[in-house]
């Protein structure tokens, strides 16, 4: 049986040729097109020996390439000895076939038909290179189970193309009872056996889901939650490093984070939020590994505040940014405030003429982007800024008030003193009644603190809907059940 060359295809430590095809519309970085797959080869492991790009108004339905490229591609293989050519465009199965059967073709051509003793090259897309690094890089059991089932929702269309033992495994000749006709094809076999696998690792990962859905609505019930979100490389898990206590792997590479990390952040006193550190964004994410890291993502989904990383020094930086709220809104996370915090500002300095003539300024992003935050997740530059803008969502609407405290509520007194400016301290009875400023948020904090106390000459506890007894005790409305009468049906006034 002729051993596929796809089967357990790896690009680690194997020399690669880039290839990209931009089309109309496209979100390739004109000046260095091949920039980003380049880094993601790099980062996968494998060698970049050579790049060859094309521009056409539309793929080729066939090797998406112009036949004319194919033999290039091909010369270009065969010189620099390449095991690998990597594809920034997704290309379809019967595309993938097409190309490494053109390619090789060209090549025993080139050698006069002499037997080449090499193995088959490989044909990968963008998704199955990004694939194959979330694999080398997945530590724990959730981004495993995240990847795994990406991994076989990308292949699972894709098996015909990808698998050469496509005969048939019963059937032929008559040699027993129910052995005749047809048989079962190896494909058939291959796809119930991805269907079954699919299906338990699905059922384990929503029982992950699960859990970690309720350790984030716990986490958000008792404190104040902020996401870090932004583009691969941005610098978010340094900046994660820098404000709270630190342990987030960090490192110039792509997708240097794949799980999520949470941290207190002491933003000013005794005030203090629950930060939370994400996998890094990209254009083009396959949509498999978006919906798998779903759980991943789900401390940003439902964080109080997103923190967008970009970074400033990057000429893509505008659509970088544009990718980034596409993936937040994909993922549901778009009813939470969001701050831009422009990051690498003290790379701008070193950068020369032409590089900096092709950026944007920082007026010209806080034109753009009000409210936008310059900083430097490095030196600590802008972090007082950040700190204050953060306070003030979460103290939420902040403005001097007046609290009546009883006198025996000692610790819920500390809290305000702690965490408010007090302007005045007066004395009334068995109260003491602070003039502080303090935001909604904030007073919701001390709710929790179980003392009784008043706001401006009012209860701030919630109020209950429900009807009044004739006591005047609230009573909670009770939900017909679906096949009881309405009062209108009984003939009672509802």
């Amino acid at each position: 049986m002729k051993v596929d060359p796809r089967d357990g295809a790896q690009v680690r430590a194997e020399p690669a040729v880039l290839v990209g095809v931009r089309t109309r519309g496209s979100r390739m970085d004109w000046a260095d097109p091949l920039g980003e797959l380049r880094a993601l080869a790099e980062t996968a492991g494998a060698s970049v020996v050579g790049e060859l790009l094309q521009n056409r108004e539309a793929p080729s339905g066939r090797t998406y390439l112009g036949k004319g490229k194919v033999e290039e591609l091909a010369a270009m293989v065969a010189t620099l000895g390449a095991r690998v050519v990597i594809f920034d465009n997704e290309l379809s199965p019967s595309q993938i076939q097409a190309l490494e059967s053109d390619i090789e073709s060209e090549i025993r051509r080139a050698k006069d038909g002499d037997d080449l003793q090499r193995d088959p090259v490989k044909v990968i897309d963008r998704s199955e290179l990004i694939l194959d690094i979330f694999a080398n890089r997945a530590t724990t059991r959730e981004a495993q189970l995240q990847v795994e089932i990406a991994q076989l929702e990308y292949t699972a269309p894709r098996l015909r193309a990808m698998w050469s033992h496509l005969g048939q495994v019963t059937g032929g000749a008559p040699v027993g009872v129910g052995t005749r006709g047809p048989g079962e094809q190896q494909i058939e076999i291959d796809r119930r056996l991805v269907s079954r696998r699919l299906v338990a690792l699905k059922r384990e990962l929503l029982e992950v889901q699960e859990r970690k859905a309720r350790e984030v609505a716990e986490r958000r019930a008792e404190h104040f939650t902020v996401g870090i979100v932004g583009y691969t490389n941005a610098g978010k898990s340094t900046l994660f490093n820098a404000l709270t206590r630190g342990g987030a792997f960090e490192a110039n590479m792509l997708f240097a984070t794949l799980m999520t990390r949470v941290e207190r952040w002491s933003v000013s006193g005794a005030n203090s939020v629950l930060l939370s550190d994400t996998v890094g964004f990209i254009r083009d994410l396959p949509h498999h590994l978006v919906a798998s890291f779903r759980a991943t993502l789900e401390d940003a989904i439902h964080a109080h505040v997103l923190l967008i990383v970009l970074d400033a020094s990057d000429r893509e930086a505008p659509a970088q940014l544009e990718t980034v709220r596409e993936v937040l809104d994909d993922v549901g996370a778009d009813t939470q405030p969001r701050l831009l915090l422009l990051n690498k500002v003290d790379l701008l300095g070193s950068l020369r003429p032409d590089e900096r003539a092709s950026l944007r300024t920082l007026d010209e992003w806080r034109e753009r982007e009000p409210g936008a935050i310059a900083i430097s997740a490095k030196s600590g530059a802008g972090f007082d800024e950040l700190r204050a803008t953060v306070l003030a969502h979460v103290a939420g609407g902040v403005r001097r008030r007046v609290l009546s405290i009883p006198l025996s509520a000692a610790r819920l007194v500390d809290a305000v003193e702690k965490r408010c400016v007090v302007h005045d301290r007066a004395y009334e009875g068995d109260h003491v009644l602070l003039t502080v400023e303090i935001g909604d948020r904030q007073i919701e904090q001390l709710l929790p603190l179980g003392e009784a106390f008043l706001v401006d000459g009012e209860d701030p506890r919630p109020k209950r809907a429900g009807w009044k007894t004739a006591e005047g005790a609230p009573k909670k409305r009770r939900a017909p059940h679906l096949d009881e009468p309405s009062p209108e049906d009984r003939g009672e006034e509802p």
